[in-house]
């Protein structure tokens, strides 16, 4: 009888503890392991840590993008400057070298010096007033411009000046074409008069 009230006493135990919820518990409080806490705590802060300065780390990425930018719009500016200042010296070069060739020819009429002086006049008057305005970008703050906006209106400005450069070119061809061939009936006619 031992033995069966041993049995049933161990099976109605067996039968509590598979029909409990299944929370356990001792003396009524849960039951925490304080080393896993506490390596989750240190955990939780490292990864505050690590956050914040990658934050920092881009903020100064962010930083050195713009500074990046801010160079490279003045890098292009310094260089658009320099090219429209190339330009321009080609442009007077052209003009005076082949201006003074062409009108001191004795094929250009002298009703026709006045309209070549002023289709190359024009094209310096063109260049003089770019040049004015380009100072003006540069040296004056009362035109509202960021680095970017500046560099886009001297990179116009420098193809004006080489489109200048190329019309001032083609003029000068037409008229030495002209010239060329007012030589060559000056020739022919002379010629011709010989004979």
């Amino acid at each position: 009888m031992k033995n069966n009230i041993k049995i049933r006493t161990l099976g109605l135990a067996l039968i509590l503890a598979l029909l409990t919820s299944g929370h356990i518990v001792a003396q009524g409080m849960p039951v925490y392991d304080n080393t896993n806490f506490i390596s989750f705590t240190k955990s939780l802060i490292e990864s505050a840590k690590q956050t914040s300065q990658l934050l920092k780390t881009v903020e100064f990425m962010k930083q050195q993008k713009e500074n990046i930018e801010q160079v490279n719009n003045v890098i292009k500016q310094l260089k658009a400057v320099r090219e429209l200042t190339r330009n321009n010296q080609r442009l007077f070069e052209i003009v005076q070298r082949d201006l003074r060739e062409i009108l001191n020819s004795p094929y250009i009429k002298s009703e026709e010096v006045s309209r070549v002086s002023g289709s190359f006049n024009s094209i310096i008057d063109n260049s003089l007033s770019g040049l004015e305005y380009i100072e003006k970008i540069l040296s004056s703050n009362a035109l509202k411009m960021t680095d970017a906006e500046r560099a886009e209106v001297l990179k116009d400005m420098e193809i004006k000046s080489k489109e200048m450069v190329v019309e001032i070119e083609s003029k000068t061809k037409r008229y030495r074409e002209i010239i060329a061939f007012r030589k060559m009936q000056d020739i022919i006619n002379n010629r011709e008069a010989e004979h």
